[in-house]
Parts: structure tokens; sequence; C-alpha cells
């Protein structure tokens, strides 16, 4: 099953979540609960740390759950707050999640040092959704925007074209699965 996160950010191919950490949460859980799906592939758009590039697509089976705080030494968590289906010894790039994008490019940076590249809302509550039902799952994304004091208006001006690759990059890997 493809999933995306809904609102504006929607693909002909994908059922939506809802935004942010929590609708996903609630509406994949019930999700699963009555109609468990056989895999979980996520679609949508991230924000970079710094590494990867405008229109970069990049997939992923790890995603973590860091808030800003952390990066300063200002807050901890009791909680695991990274999860991963990842059963290879191919090295992912982390997206974390948070409900809050991330505008300060400065202390972003320091997530790059802890080997997360990207953000996204969504995909932790994906990842930990799935891990719970033992649901093979991973996450293709399409960089919008760095993190940074620009980060909402260069998402609102590429969210447009990083869909339309999106959407030739899922169409691409299905034909190829399907073809094996």
């Amino acid at each position: 099953m493809i999933i995306c996160a809904g609102n504006n950010e929607t693909f002909s191919f994908a059922t939506p979540m809802g935004v942010g950490l929590i609708e996903t949460a609630m509406n994949l859980t019930r999700l699963c609960l009555f109609d468990k799906p056989e895999f979980l592939l996520f679609v949508g758009t991230a924000g970079s740390y710094g590494e990867k590039k405008i229109f970069d697509i990049v997939e992923s089976k790890t995603a973590a759950n860091i808030e800003l705080a952390f990066l300063s030494n200002d807050a901890y968590t009791p909680l695991d707050n990274v999860v991963t289906t990842n059963t290879t010894n191919k090295k992912d790039i982390v997206v974390n999640s948070s409900n809050y994008i991330s505008t300060n490019e400065t202390l972003t940076k320091n997530f790059l040092k802890l080997g997360v590249g990207i953000e996204n809302m969504e995909f932790f509550s994906v990842l930990r959704i799935a891990q719970e039902f033992n649901i093979p799952a991973g996450g293709v994304f399409c960089i919008t925007n760095y993190t940074n004091k620009q980060a909402h208006e260069d998402f609102l001006k590429n969210q447009s074209r990083a869909r339309e690759l999106l959407e030739e990059h899922v169409k691409k890997r299905i034909a190829e699965l399907t073809a094996k």
C-alpha cells in the first residue's frame, strides 16, 4: 500500500494518512487494525539539512524523532527515538520527523553530525506503526527546501515539481519491481 500525508500533498496512487506525527499515527493505526496492508510505502516531500539538493529523490527505511532542543542539550528523551525497517547492511539516510519545520540553518547542520540528513513530518509515525504491526515499510522523498528561514516559501515554490518527480520515480520503481 502506498500512502502520503494529505492536504496539499497527495498523489493519485496514494492514500492520505494525515499531516504530522499524530494524525498519521491515528489514521495509520486505524487502517492497520481493520485492513492490515502487506507493505507500506510512504511518499512525500522533505527538507534538507544541507547535503541533499533541491529535487533530489531519497529512499529510506530509517526515521528519527529528534527535537531541536536536543541539539543544544536543552532536552532529552527516555523513549527510543530512532526506528528502522532496514534489514540489509545498506546505510540509510535517516529522516527526522517532528510536528515543526526547522528554520534554523546553523542549528540543523548538527543533525548531519548525527547521521540525520532530511526531515519529513510524518515518516517516524509511519515506521513506528509499521514496526508495531510487523509490516515491511519504507519511504520515498523529494527535497523541496533547505532548513532555513526561507523553508516555507521554498517548499511552496517547489512542491508542485517535487510531486511530479515523486510520481515519475514511484511509477518507474513499480515498473522495475513488476518486471522482475
